[in-house]
């Protein structure tokens, strides 16, 4: 037997056995490369997160939905035969518009601003009888509830002049009525009040009238005011007659001391006239008239 001639088969023979080798190694790595990728896809399947301000509930293809809450984290879940849904547990406001009537038949546009929240220990009822979009179901049926009833109560003008009152009153009215469906209102307040154009103008010639009355009532006691101060002055002056009257009769100088201040005041008069000069004699002051000799 010649070994040179066997020598090629061996080579061949160990080249197909290092291909082999070769191709098991690649076959064994992409089945590795396949059961890493299926684990790492089957454990993002098997987790969630759950976002501050929010919570889950969990809902079994088996065993239906859960009654344990979720809370902030990451919590494992079995692929395709359990699904969380994820509720906002946060205060969130909502605006609430209803047209009703008042007592005195007068209608009346409401706009009332609601903060709301979802009661956390009850999330798997509000979902089973709810769903994630309970406060759209709920708030604005029983917004319009209370306030067509909160509103019939009062009249027009008492939802102007008791506006806090009736706020308070449907604040605790729509309270009550949410707890029933497991929903938290923190704030409830009417932001706006809305009459009807008759109503409207009623109101303003209401207050017009208002103005004009309260114009007449003062203008009437200005003419009190003024009649009470002329009796007062006439009967100040009758007084003061009255005591100098009495003076003169009690006191004869008082007649003499008036006498001398009034020729003071003519002669005053009689000084600053053009036809009349003043003439020293005899120790006396005359006044003479030349108004002819003019």
């Amino acid at each position: 037997h010649d070994p040179s001639a066997s020598y090629p088969s061996w080579r061949v023979r160990l080249t197909v056995l290092s291909n082999m080798a070769t191709g098991q190694a690649l076959t064994n790595l992409a089945r590795a490369a396949v059961g890493l990728g299926a684990g790492a896809s089957l454990l993002q399947a098997s987790i969630y997160n759950v976002e501050g301000g929010y919570r889950a509930v969990m809902f079994d293809r088996l065993r239906g939905v859960q009654n344990k809450v979720a809370g902030e984290g990451t919590h494992f879940r079995i692929p395709w035969l359990q699904t969380p849904h994820v509720f906002d547990v946060r205060i969130r406001p909502r605006n609430i518009s209803s047209n009703t009537g008042t007592k005195d038949l007068q209608v009346v546009t409401i706009n009332l601003r609601v903060l709301s929240r979802p009661v956390e220990e009850f999330l798997p009822t509000i979902f089973s009888s709810l769903g994630l979009d309970y406060d759209e179901r709920v708030l604005p049926s029983i917004g319009n509830e209370v306030l067509k009833a909160v509103v019939a109560q009062y009249n027009a003008e008492q939802l102007i002049t008791q506006r806090e009152n009736v706020s308070q009153q449907v604040r605790e009215e729509l309270t009550k009525r949410a707890s029933e469906f497991h929903i938290a209102l923190e704030d409830v307040a009417i932001t706006d009040l809305k009459f009807g154009k008759e109503f409207t103008a009623a109101i303003e010639s209401k207050q017009v009238a208002q103005q004009e009355s309260e114009r007449a009532r003062l203008l009437v006691l200005k003419s009190e005011q003024e009649k009470k101060a002329a009796i007062i002055k006439a009967e100040g002056e009758s007084e003061a007659a009255k005591l100098v009257s009495e003076s003169l009769e009690q006191s004869p100088a008082l007649v003499e001391l008036r006498r001398i201040e009034a020729a003071k005041d003519i002669a005053d008069t009689l000084s600053r006239s053009r036809n009349v000069t003043y003439l020293p004699s005899g120790g006396q002051n005359l006044l003479l008239s030349i108004g002819a000799a003019n």
